[in-house]
């Protein structure tokens, strides 16, 4: 199913769903117990062939080949069938709390639960997510109820106040609620359980591991999309829910910090710890450091911008939660920054800094690896910005973006607009210093920016695709001034001409064989440390090769095409991380990642690339 069906059956059943609620919902019931039909029916057939097979032996019948084949067939299908009916799952990762761990936040759970007259939380987890969540898992695969599971994370306790970690938890609590929550969590564990046998019949080959896909394929895209809108419903009431114990100023308080602050945790928090690294060899802990931030008010002018992006975002097919500005308006709210949280809720917990040490320790026991060669890497760079500097006086244009591009991989908030200047002054509108320029232009000052992105537009054909892309985001951002259609016009046309363009590039790269067009590579030594940093982090790599693609549709464009000995996996897990390197790999250009294999073959590549790069040794 496409994605244009997908969205019109999800459209169909929020149609559905506004005209005749019951209805709808007694429709998703009959729609979700077909998969149980199924399952029956394999149950059935299995056993009456078993039946069918042992009840000739018994009267006398010869035992056939044919007779063999489908006795065969019939223990398959009943092991198929049995496994569906006993689907095991995880548990939450985190720690499990105890009464005694957390007095305070079980009383807490009791008195939300005497008041929605609900079911027990049964096992409560602690994690270091900036979530909270509530799971039902099945108790005995398919049938025999469910064990529910809620899932706390440290830093949003850090982040909110007692009662609105409150209004939180009764959020996660309200789906469990009445007839209708039993509803929406008996279709969640459906749901659950037909990914999870899914997932398992995609690794089985065989007749009935077929039969089993080809329904999935099917059955799955249209249970989704019927289901959606009950998801989307039980948001809405679990958020009415809250509201009804805790009061709507409550929730809409705790909806809107959570938006602006999980926004400075994933934009500002964390790259700023991970930062350190280029001082401290050593891994530090995040979450000692997170509780006094979290608290801290937010920044007035990152707090209105992040509240502005989640005001825009629109409710789509991708996510059964709805956005921040649909759920006030349910909660008749009006949105706007609220005051913040004077008060963490870690008073929940009975030794709040005993849980920030433990995950601080588990933090840094997962991350070592990573942040020994975070820390080598910034050296690195460090070591770079020096070795610019000292020779600042004689630098062309192409070292001095390269020092003000390194001096931002240190520190983002750099002074280094003198630097973009002076390249300018060395070599009229070169390409690099003036893709920096325009970043480092504030977006209020659009006319400005536009100014330079039409000087790199004009001078700069490899450039002009992202020329047009960064100023139709700033013609389109409200936030950088009044709308201009005239100019937002013609930067699309530009936008849409340049795209045509970067497709046959790559189309260039991706279809002309793969050892045609090439050359060594031209990476400089810093270069080619980032991109063997890069390798040595990939674990499954064992060899690389790197040359340069030579494109006649952008001569001057430095592309590349990096072959990989990847010698312990499958081609699909080959061909997963080649699509993900090509996205993160730190190249100077576009590059087309393959594998070792059949084409082109391990010989192949020793024979026409040109000596290995990089080879992984025993450590």
């Amino acid at each position: 199913m496409d994605r244009a069906d997908f969205v019109h059956l999800v459209r169909l059943s929020e149609h559905a769903s506004a005209d005749d609620s019951d209805g709808y919902r007694r429709g998703v019931a009959v729609f979700a117990a077909l998969g149980y039909l199924w399952v029956f029916a394999c149950l059935g057939l299995a056993a009456g062939i078993i039946a069918w097979v042992v009840g000739g032996l018994g009267q006398g019948v010869r035992f056939s080949f044919t007779r063999g084949w489908l006795l065969l067939f019939a223990l398959g299908l009943l092991w198929a069938t049995l496994r569906a009916l006993w689907v095991r799952f995880d548990e939450p990762d985190g720690v499990p709390l105890e009464r005694a761990d957390a007095p305070a936040l079980f009383e807490a759970l009791d008195r939300i639960r005497q008041r929605i007259d609900g079911p027990a939380v049964h096992r409560v987890y602690l994690d270091s997510e900036f979530n909270a969540s509530i799971r039902q898992l099945p108790r005995f695969g398919l049938f025999g109820g469910a064990v529910n599971h809620l899932s706390i994370g440290l830093p949003l306790l850090m982040a909110l106040d007692r009662r609105r970690l409150l209004s939180v938890l009764a959020h996660e609590y309200g789906h469990l609620r009445g007839n209708h929550g039993k509803l929406s969590a008996w279709i969640y564990r459906t749901r659950m359980s037909w990914l999870k046998l899914d997932a398992s019949f995609q690794r089985d080959e065989g007749v009935m591991a077929f039969a089993s896909q080809a329904f999935f394929r099917w059955y799955f895209p249209r249970f989704a999309a019927k289901t959606f809108a009950l998801a989307r419903q039980d948001e809405y009431e679990a958020d009415r829910v809250a509201a009804r114990l805790l009061g709507t100023r409550v929730v809409a308080g705790a909806l809107t910090e959570i938006v602006v602050k999980s926004a400075w945790y994933a934009e500002t928090f964390w790259p700023a710890h991970w930062s350190r690294a280029a001082g401290e060899p050593i891994p530090a802990g995040p979450f000692s450091a997170m509780a006094s931030q979290l608290r801290a008010p937010m920044a007035p002018d990152f707090a209105r911008a992040a509240l502005r992006a989640a005001l825009r975002s629109v409710s789509d097919v991708d996510d059964t939660h709805p956005v921040l500005r649909d759920r006030l308006e349910a909660l008749d709210e009006k949105p706007g920054l609220p005051s913040w949280s004077e008060k963490s809720a870690l008073a929940l917990l009975a030794d709040a800094p005993r849980w920030t040490a433990h995950f601080d320790d588990e933090w840094r026991r997962d991350h070592a690896t990573d942040w020994k060669q975070h820390h080598a890497y910034l050296v690195r760079v460090g070591e770079r910005v020096a070795a610019l500097a000292a020779s600042s006086g004689r630098n062309n244009a192409d070292e001095m973006v390269e020092w003000a591009d390194c001096a931002r991989r240190l520190d983002a908030a750099a002074d280094v607009r003198g630097h973009y200047e002076r390249a300018l002054q060395l070599t009229e509108n070169h390409p690099g210093a003036l893709r920096g320029l325009a970043q480092l232009l504030p977006a209020q000052d659009r006319g400005a920016r536009l100014a330079v992105l039409e000087r790199l537009h004009e001078s700069s054909v490899a450039s002009r695709w992202w020329a047009a892309r960064t100023a139709v985001a700033a013609l389109e951002d409200p936030d950088a001034g009044g709308h201009d259609e005239r100019a937002l016009k013609l930067w699309r046309e530009r936008t849409k001409a340049a795209e045509e363009a970067e497709q046959r590039a790559w189309e260039e790269i991706t279809a002309t064989p793969c050892f045609s067009q090439i050359t060594r590579h031209d990476l400089s030594e810093f270069e080619l440390g980032e991109l063997k940093a890069d390798l040595g982090r990939c674990m499954p790599v064992s060899r690389a090769w790197l040359v340069r693609k030579n494109l006649r549709e952008f001569p001057w464009r430095r592309a590349y095409v990096v072959f990989l000995e990847l010698p312990q996996m499958g081609d699909d897990e080959r061909w997963q991380l080649c699509r993900q390197l090509e996205q993160t790999l730190s190249l100077p250009g576009a590059a087309l990642v393959l594998w070792a294999g059949h084409s082109p073959t391990l010989e192949q590549i020793e024979r026409q690339a040109f000596g290995a790069i990089w080879a992984r040794t025993a450590e």
